[in-house]
């Protein structure tokens, strides 16, 4: 049986396979470093990352719900400077890319950190957030509102040349919209999609199960929100999707590479099964071989509609 090629690239970053973990679900790397071979993973992408360090959202910020969790975590980091200096000397002894996840206040902000993240050799890609649900300024106003969308975009483009992933939110009206504006701002791939925004209460202290009342609602229920957005935006942009949402199976990844990814990322199963990540990898490269698919690029994009 022949092997499957499970390399894939997005711009000039070049993944040994098409798998990755959603940011703010992995840590930095030296978290999961002791339950997961790093250099099995095709990418690292790391929690978000803005200019000066951020506390994040009051406590409780996670809550368990059914086939998912929400979580308001807030963003909380060491800051540009920090997360170079605490982490990049860790994350340079593995030979996997480094994919940074960055955000700000302001558009202004954004290109700060990119500029930022430009001059550092250990950083290998950008994943531009524009969608997180979790934080009052930015975030979700960006992702949400196409010319505010289209301005973060242009600032992060106008600093640096690392290949640049736009991380879109889904609760907008139309997905391929932005997926558009993210390709013509010059994005060289967009990820779909960040978690959805989502509410639960405590029905004896009538209070929100989240300090910041709402959250973003991630895990196996957005999956099937997940592969149709993915799909969607396959149809409207030629630069590749990282798909992700709910991954936790071989077969839940191929499902959004069939939609129209050229890439996907575990998440929100990395914290109930570390193993996940690699179970993924071993199980799509298996499943993909048995069929005879001399590449990833082969199945990508062949859902019969």
């Amino acid at each position: 049986m022949k092997k499957t090629d499970l390399r894939i690239k997005i711009g000039s970053l070049e993944m040994k396979n098409p798998v990755t973990v959603a940011s703010g679900t992995f840590g930095y790397g030296p978290e999961y470093a002791d339950l997961v071979d790093l250099n099995r993973l095709g990418a690292i992408t790391v929690k978000g990352i803005c200019c000066e360090p951020h506390i994040g959202n009051a406590t409780p910020r996670t809550f368990e719900t059914a086939s998912g969790m929400l979580n308001a975590i807030g963003l909380p980091g060491p800051g540009a400077q920090g997360f170079i200096e605490k982490y990049i000397p860790f994350l340079k002894r593995f030979d996997v890319p480094v994919i940074v996840n960055i955000w700000g206040k302001t558009a202004e902000d954004y290109g700060r950190v990119a500029e930022t993240m430009d001059a550092e050799e250990g950083v290998h890609a950008l994943e531009v957030n524009v969608s997180c649900p979790n934080v009052k300024e930015g975030g979700a106003l960006y992702g949400t509102d196409c010319d505010l969308f289209r301005t973060v975009v242009d600032q992060v483009r106008a600093k640096t040349v690392k290949p640049l992933i736009v991380k879109l939110a889904p609760n907008v009206s139309d997905i391929r919209v932005f997926a558009r504006a993210a390709e013509e701002c010059g994005a060289d791939a967009v990820s779909v999609m960040n978690s959805y925004p989502a509410m639960a209460i405590n029905i004896e202290t009538l209070r929100p199960q989240l300090a910041n009342r709402t959250g973003g609602l991630s895990g196996p229920a957005i999956k099937p929100i997940a592969v149709k957005l993915v799909w969607e935006a396959a149809q409207a942009v030629q630069i590749p999707i990282i798909g992700m949402g709910g991954i936790s199976s071989p077969e839940d990844a191929l499902e959004f590479i069939i939609a129209g990814a050229t890439a996907v990322a575990v998440g929100t199963a990395n914290f109930s099964d570390p193993s996940t990540v690699i179970r993924v990898i071993e199980g799509m490269e298996r499943w993909m071989s048995i069929r005879g698919f001399d590449s990833v690029e082969q199945l990508r994009g062949t859902v019969l509609t």
